[in-house]
């Protein structure tokens, strides 16, 4: 697995500002969380989601790819940086 945290810079409040996503071997999303200025957190997993988020329907780009537009800053994470937020806002939810 792989897992990236991605900040969305714009000026939209229906938007989330931060996607953190759990990517398979193929990139395709896992798992994933969006963060909204609001403070509501949607998260998404197969069969389950909240807050409107949705797993993507295609692979993930590569991080440089996304990196490329101003709009996006993007780095990897730990798994176990992503569990903590999965945790953190998923866990009590469900």
């Amino acid at each position: 697995m792989e897992y990236i945290d991605v900040m969305w810079h714009h000026e939209r409040n229906q938007d989330p500002i931060r996607l953190v996503s759990e990517l398979d071997a193929q990139r395709y999303e896992v798992r994933k969380l969006e963060f909204f200025r609001s403070g509501a957190v949607g998260f998404a997993r197969p069969g389950q989601q909240s807050e409107g988020t949705e797993l993507g329907e295609l692979p993930v780009p590569p991080l440089a790819e996304i990196n490329a537009s101003s709009e996006f800053s993007g780095t990897p994470i730990a798994g176990t940086a992503f569990e903590q937020l999965w945790h953190e806002h998923v866990s009590q939810r469900v």
